[in-house]
């Protein structure tokens, strides 16, 4: 088993006497972005190289690996349970949200998609905090969310152990602000390569995904994570930049050349189409509900001006699904990230 180095001061230890903690690592890419692993290939290195009991394949503006990793584990019956994550860049930089039910829109205002997380009933955590090399969010931005007065716009973690450079550069000023907020802590891998699954974790109470949740909401989690030495990080870049250089080459036969192969995700056509139409039913019934929610609200005596409000939030939010679900139909490819 590939252990992460380093003993974590944990906060567990007198709660789950008799019995280890849960293990989770909800932070890796796949080939669907940056990363160099397919889903299934991650799902095979997670259960026979780790101890990890949940996984969430976490790649940037995309969700379809995720979804794949978590059909394979519940098909295979896998030890491993695995949620479906994603890394979104925000106008106030990367945002990771956590059992998701829809992909999340990128390069929004970052109040509308931490409250669009929590409306899919995810967490919203902040993945390498303070970071100058990979848009980590910087102070401000995490207090304005957290002095939030919605009530759909909080946050449930910071993200303070991860061995890569980015989540070194800002992990001391991560642990401060996280004490002076009162936010727990959790640790992931960030794995860009199938080596580096399970280099950052969160330790937490039980052992399966709705504990991680309940652990995160509770402030019971703990985390730990390696080092990546120099060697390190330029073997893992150099695997990224071969990846990309590929996915580069590519795209241009597809775009330039009009080449009629699809881009690789690491997913089967079928299951990508099983996906998508699975992503527009969400959607369109989350966009009944909120009609429906926001009729009854109109014929009851809340015409309060912030009843008004969460309303026309709801109208704006039904028109981004309904948009979302048009650009599922219409996807034009961008180039590779």
């Amino acid at each position: 088993m590939k252990l992460a180095d380093g003993s974590p001061q944990s906060s567990l230890d007198g709660s789950c006497a008799g019995s280890r903690p849960g293990k989770a690592d909800v932070h890796i890419h796949s080939i669907a972005s940056d990363g160099t692993a397919s889903a299934a290939e991650i799902l095979d290195f997670a259960e026979n190289h780790t101890d990890l009991d949940l996984i969430a394949i976490a790649d940037h503006e995309r969700i379809e690996a995720a979804i794949e990793c978590q059909r394979l584990a519940r098909e295979r019956g896998s030890r491993i349970q695995v949620v479906v994550a994603e890394e979104v860049t925000t106008r106030s930089g990367h945002l990771l949200g956590v059992f998701l039910q829809a992909r999340l829109k990128r390069s929004q205002r970052l109040e509308t998609t931490v409250a669009e997380i929590h409306e899919q009933g995810g967490l919203a955590i902040v993945p390498h905090p303070f970071s100058a090399f990979t848009l980590g969010m910087r102070k401000h931005a995490i207090l304005r969310v957290h002095l939030s007065k919605d009530p759909l716009v909080y946050w449930d973690a910071l993200e303070g152990y991860n061995p890569s450079t980015a989540g070194r550069y800002g992990r001391a000023a991560t642990a401060r602000i996280a004490a002076e907020l009162g936010l727990p802590l959790v640790g992931n891998s960030d794995a860009h390569t199938v080596d580096t699954i399970g280099d950052g974790y969160t330790l937490f109470p039980g052992a399966v995904a709705e504990d991680y949740r309940q652990a995160v909401l509770a402030g019971t989690t703990d985390g730990s994570c390696v080092t990546w030495g120099a060697v390190r990080e330029v073997l893992i870049y150099g695997q990224q930049v071969r990846k990309q250089a590929r996915d580069v080459s590519r795209w241009g036969r597809r775009n330039l050349l009009r080449d009629d192969s699809p881009r690789d995700l690491g997913v089967p056509t079928h299951q990508l189409e099983l996906q998508r139409e699975a992503e527009r039913r969400y959607l369109l019934e989350r966009e009944a509900r909120r009609l429906a929610e926001g009729s009854t609200a109109g014929t009851t005596d809340r015409e309060t001006e912030p009843g008004l409000a969460r309303r026309l939030l709801n109208v704006r939010r039904g028109a981004r699904a309904r948009s979302m679900a048009a650009a599922h139909r219409h996807e034009v490819e961008e180039p590779p990230a």
